[in-house]
């Protein structure tokens, strides 16, 4: 960590001015925010079946996630916050957890077992401005829509990044954020090595800079600017993973009557090399246009991801199991690139959220049919704490792209406190 060691020796300095016990009185305040936090409590059980037409066997998973977090009160404007992350496996591993439980003869379930931190910060808050260093949560959208910087929270075991952040609030109805990433602590755990995606021990080392703005004050609705550079530091090449991505989001709606209301988002970004990165440019395009009435929403989606056969638009700190289907297929954008035509309606059903959804890919590159998916979700929150939910995703894959009919199953059931 010797790339933070500036932002630890400021954080230490916050810390020193808090802490100094100038009064007794001080110091019952320090013990007050130190003692009279809050704690927080979660746990999800869930059942994932994985059949896909191929040689592997079918992967059955019970899974059970659970967290234990502390976040002390404010002295100063200094907190801390601390929660733990355990994942389980309930009863037989008939699953291929990511390579890390033996069993690479069934499909996989990318969910390893472990106990770890999975978060644990220093937080200073003053003139409007949020610092944080330590491992912690970014992202810029709202979940489980994180395209570029995200929890991958579908997953047991969370990304976090080990990282300096600052989001500023001063202007009004903006919000500016900086991070530096040195480490990300992916979902594969601490005995999750994949070469592939440059992850050792779980972990990805990285000297990274993302930044972002937002602003809410326009009447047609929502900008979003972004710059995410990429920088992956390790001793094999990352000439294929360093990259920089600039882009800039338009979304709002507008209400045509007490029971209509239009949605619009539109958005670019361009992606190239960066640092020691290699590839040629490759730009993201995203359009959407839909409908809210009465509780009920309906959109088309259009989404664009370039590729030129070599090089394709990535997002691999995303959340991306909420794009592109369900059932993962393209969870790597392939190197054709991906175009993906989607129809999403959205609902309540006996008081429960229905969702569902039909995509039509093609490769960028050439028009290839690269198949369709339909997934549908059925979730009810019961007294703000408990969540039941079941989950279908069918991915039908076609003979001019390649792929693998892949179908996917989940029963879950979530309590947070």
């Amino acid at each position: 960590m010797k790339k933070l060691t500036a932002l630890g020796l400021l954080t230490t300095g916050m810390s020193s001015m808090a802490m100094a016990p100038v009064t007794a009185q001080a110091e019952d305040a320090f013990m007050e925010a130190l003692t009279g936090g809050k704690v927080s409590f979660s746990a999800r059980a869930r059942y994932e079946n994985v059949n896909q037409d191929n040689a592997l066997e079918d992967a059955d998973a019970y899974t059970l996630r659970t967290t234990l977090a502390y976040k002390t009160g404010a002295f100063h404007g200094l907190s801390g916050f601390i929660e733990f992350e355990d994942v389980s496996h309930l009863g037989s591993d008939n699953f291929n957890a990511a390579g890390t439980n033996g069993e690479p003869e069934y499909s996989i379930v990318a969910d390893p077992e472990g106990t770890e931190v999975n978060q644990a910060y220093l937080a200073y808050n003053a003139f409007d401005t949020t610092f944080k260093f330590g491992r912690q949560i970014i992202t810029y959208r709202d979940a489980p829509f994180h395209r570029f910087i995200g929890t991958v929270g579908w997953r047991q075991n969370w990304q976090t990044f080990d990282a300096f952040s600052v989001v500023n609030q001063s202007l009004p109805n903006t919000s500016l954020s900086y991070a530096y990433l040195d480490k990300v602590q992916t979902i594969f755990g601490e005995d999750g090595n994949l070469a592939a995606l440059m992850v050792e021990d779980g972990e990805i080392e990285m000297d990274s800079h993302l930044f972002n703005a937002q602003y809410s004050g326009l009447p047609i609705g929502n900008l979003e600017g972004y710059a995410y550079l990429l920088d992956y530091e390790d001793s094999v090449d990352d000439s294929a993973y360093s990259r920089a991505t600039y882009g800039a989001r338009l979304s709002g709606a507008q209400p045509l009557n007490d029971a209509f209301k239009i949605l619009y988002t539109a958005e670019y970004a361009t992606q190239d090399d960066y640092a020691d990165g290699e590839m040629d440019q490759q730009d993201y395009y995203l359009l959407e246009l839909g409908g809210k009435y009465k509780g009920w929403l309906l959109k088309l989606s259009h989404e664009v991801q370039e590729g030129d056969g070599t090089y394709s638009f990535r997002t691999p700190l995303g959340t991306n199991h909420a794009f592109q289907g369900w059932a993962d297929i393209f969870l790597n954008t392939p190197t054709q690139g991906l175009e993906d035509t989607y129809v999403t309606l959205v609902g309540n059903v006996l008081g429960a959220k229905l969702v569902a959804v039909y995509h039509d890919f093609e490769t960028d590159e050439d028009s290839l049919d690269a198949g369709d998916e339909y997934d549908i979700m059925l979730e009810k929150t019961f007294k703000e704490h408990y969540t039941l939910g079941v989950k279908y995703a069918d991915y039908n894959a076609d003979e001019e792209f390649g792929g693998v009919d892949t179908e996917k199953f989940w029963v879950y059931a979530q309590v947070k406190f």
